[in-house]
């Protein structure tokens, strides 16, 4: 700054040290003295109009000493810029979508392989050893659909996570048996639990829906744009099922569970997918009738074709391969073996399938997730109904790896770092 005291101009240093002055201080200080160096050209003896010599050094000096108070400010604004856009790029780190809550309800009816023996041409030892089932939930009562499994397994991850329902953004319902085709399952759900501020769809892609519901809701929550997003898988097959057929009747089960999807900037949560489907598949597991192919008629209904129908032995060969290699690809690209692997969470479809996809990772068979005995083929609940199941076997940190296969085909293995 600048003293006048009539006989001369007092120059006088400011340092600046960078621990004790932020740019707005620096910033602020430049221009106070800016400010009076500007009052002492305009108004003292140093202003531009004087003829004498030693006016014009005075004004030399107050000339540079302005241009010398006007660096700092340039050299803030450029620190502010790019410094602070450095600093940003430097500290941001990457969102993922981790799990932090798993849901799940299954009906209380049973319908066991004795059962069966009673309804088709089987035996429990022929359907054992073919599947591995023992018997299957069945939800039984007038009305009761999809969304009535869904909804409670919605209120107990909510209940588990500690968080009210208009918490949630988004609800992904998985299933190939909506209670009916429009509005979605999603939005029944939503409205059944009271989660007022989500919106929803349904997600439709046979067994490996929840796989697929997984990754898209991983999508969301990376763009930074959702806290909280729930992933549905439920299915009522026993809605879709001939149980006059004993190569489908014996495979399938009703059943629901969901997981919570929340940001995580520590390394948790979805690291990677590898998702894959083939429609050229579409003739080996489907439902004939009933869809804009094949509208609904008394011909349709009396030729069976609005139950589930499926060629097995194509559809288990494909299974065990495209499961099995899906699964070993993802650990390859990821520099994995299957030592680095607590736990394999296969959709449960087949045990020879499970077992399949086991040994092609290299896992032991103590590292499998295992309920297919229990519960059969849900389709889409079967992956978060084994990790509802084994929450309280799993630890964070783990790395867990989920596969499924299903109709169209779709097929397809995700990786996760278990995150509580």
């Amino acid at each position: 700054y600048i003293d006048h005291n009539g006989r001369g101009v007092l120059l006088h240093k400011v340092t600046f040290q960078k621990s004790n002055h932020s740019c707005e201080n620096k910033f602020q200080l430049a221009i106070n003295n800016w400010q009076q160096a500007i009052c002492k050209l305009a108004f003292g003896k140093g202003q531009l109009t004087s003829n004498t010599l030693r006016d014009t050094f005075e004004n030399l000096v107050c000339l540079l000493l302005i241009v010398y108070c006007l660096l700092p400010i340039a050299h803030c604004l450029l620190v502010t810029t790019f410094g602070c856009l450095k600093n940003n790029l430097m500290t941001t780190k990457k969102i993922t979508a981790a799990i932090t809550a798993v849901g799940g309800f299954v009906p209380e009816d049973k319908l066991t392989n004795a059962d069966l023996e009673k309804m088709v041409e089987t035996t429990d030892e022929w359907i054992k050893t073919r599947t591995g089932i023992s018997e299957r939930r069945i939800l039984k009562g007038e009305g009761k659909a999809s969304s009535d499994m869904g909804a409670p397994a919605v209120i107990d991850l909510c209940h588990r996570r500690g968080i009210d329902p208009l918490e949630i953004d988004c609800l992904i319902c998985c299933t190939v048996t909506p209670d009916m085709l429009f509005p979605a399952t999603a939005n029944i759900i939503c409205d059944k639990v009271g989660a007022k501020n989500a919106w929803g769809f349904d997600l439709e892609a046979a067994c490996s829906g929840f796989l697929f519901g997984v990754t898209t809701g991983a999508a969301l929550i990376e763009s930074g744009r959702y806290k909280k997003v729930v992933i549905v898988g439920t299915d009522k097959m026993s809605a879709i099922t001939d149980y006059s057929d004993r190569t489908t009747c014996i495979l399938f089960g009703d059943a629901a569970a969901c997981i919570l999807l929340e940001p995580n900037t520590e390394g948790y949560g979805i690291l990677d997918s590898l998702l894959k489907s083939d429609g050229s598949g579409r003739d080996y597991l489907y439902m004939r009738a009933g869809g804009s192919l094949k509208p609904p008629s008394m011909e349709t209904l009396a030729a069976k074709e609005h139950f589930i129908y499926q060629d097995g032995q194509p559809v288990f060969k494909f299974a065990v391969k495209g499961m099995a290699d899906v699964s070993a690809e993802l650990l390859e690209r990821n520099n994995l073996t299957g030592d680095d692997i607590a736990w394999l969470v296969p959709h449960q479809a087949n045990k020879r399938i499970i077992d399949a996809t086991a040994n092609r990772m290299g896992l032991s068979q103590d590292k499998v997730m295992l309920n297919i005995q229990r519960y059969g083929n849900t389709t889409a609940a079967t992956i978060p109904l084994c990790l509802w199941e084994w929450k309280h076997e799993l630890n964070k940190g783990d790395l867990i790896v989920l596969a499924a296969f299903g109709g169209g085909f779709t097929w397809g293995a995700t990786l996760v770092k278990w995150a509580y």
